[in-house]
Parts: C-alpha cells; sequence; structure tokens
C-alpha cells in the first residue's frame, strides 16, 4: 500500500491508481542524441509528452572516464498503476535500447528512464520511490524541472524548488542548447 503525506491527492488507496502529472528524468552517455530521440519518440507513442525541458550536458557521477550525460526531463499526464509505468513501459523502453542493467549503478548506458516526480504524491515502495530523493542533490533536475515549471514544488514540505535557482550547483548547469533545441522542435507541443 502507497504511502503518501498528509494533503496529498490523486491516489487510490484500493489499488495504487494514480491520475495526474509525472516528471520522467531521461539521461544518457552512450550516443546520447540518438538514443535519447528514440526514447522520447517510443515514449511519446505511448502516453503523449506533455512537456520537455531543456537539456544538460554533465560529467559522470564518479566516473571520469566516462562520456559525458545529456540530462534533462520530459512530463506526461499519466492514469494508472506506476509499477507499471516503471517496469512495463520505462524499463521496456530501455531494454529496446540496449540498456543493460548491473550491479554497478554507475555505469554508462544508452538510456536512463525514472519517474522522479508526481504531483504531490508521496509513495515508498520496494523499487519505487517517487519524489525521487536524488532530486534536490542533482541539480540537473532541479534545473530541468524549475524549466518545465518554475513553480514546482516537492511533497516534502521543504518549499519551491526556486529557492535553489540561484545556488552556484544550478547557474553553472551546462546547457546542451543544440541538442535542447532540436527535443523541444520535435517534442514540445
Amino acid at each position: 500500500m502507497p504511502l503518501k503525506l498528509s494533503g496529498a491527492k490523486n491516489v487510490n488507496k484500493s489499488g495504487g491508481k494514480y491520475d495526474g502529472p509525472c516528471y520522467i528524468s531521461v539521461g544518457a552517455n552512450l550516443n546520447p542524441e540518438r538514443n535519447i530521440i528514440r526514447a522520447l519518440a517510443r515514449l511519446d507513442s505511448i502516453h503523449r509528452l506533455t512537456g520537455v525541458s531543456v537539456f544538460y550536458r554533465t560529467k559522470a557521477i564518479d566516473r571520469p572516464e566516462q562520456p559525458d550525460y545529456l540530462n534533462g526531463v520530459v512530463s506526461i499526464h499519466y492514469s494508472g498503476v506506476l509499477r507499471s509505468l516503471k517496469f512495463n513501459v520505462l524499463r521496456r523502453i530501455e531494454e529496446l535500447l540496449g540498456r543493460e542493467r548491473s550491479k554497478d549503478a554507475f555505469a554508462a548506458r544508452p538510456i536512463d528512464l525514472d519517474i522522479i516526480l508526481c504531483g504531490d504524491l508521496f509513495l515508498r515502495e520496494p523499487g519505487l520511490i517517487i519524489p525521487d530523493p536524488d532530486i534536490r542533490e542533482r541539480p540537473f533536475l532541479v534545473g530541468a524541472l524549475l524549466d518545465l515549471d518554475p513553480e514546482i514544488t516537492l511533497p516534502d514540505n521543504r518549499g519551491p524548488l526556486k529557492g535553489m535557482a540561484a545556488s552556484p550547483e544550478i547557474r553553472e548547469l551546462q546547457v546542451a542548447r543544440s541538442f535542447s533545441a532540436t527535443i523541444k522542435e520535435r517534442f514540445a507541443k
């Protein structure tokens, strides 16, 4: 049974069905331009994208030998069980694009898709934690979410994310301008 903070809505306690906005992080460092476009095309064909953030070029965490990542966030409206979205849709897209999961959490990857935020839902289940606890720790997630919605807040009662916009980590993010323009032109509606 999902847990939620008081005030959280859009959750049907009798089955965990969610109905509302979902924010999905998108990242890759193996052929990132090609694989991100392919992943978003597949996702858009299943669940229409309602928003596309700018994409940032970031260094691989703890892996200086790896190629840089391209990271961004897309939004969809989702109605259904979130486990199904994660494991039947996002993981399937990752597999189709050649993602092989290993014990190495920081391995290079052709695509990485994760549900990071769903409205004001607070969910803690094995294999599915929403909001993603890394949001405030990964500047590119904060920047991308703010690009989609400058007033966005997390359901953790710590205030809106826009308070972090002035931090040096956010201001120093490297926008992949050409790629972001390509993605927005193709998928922003």
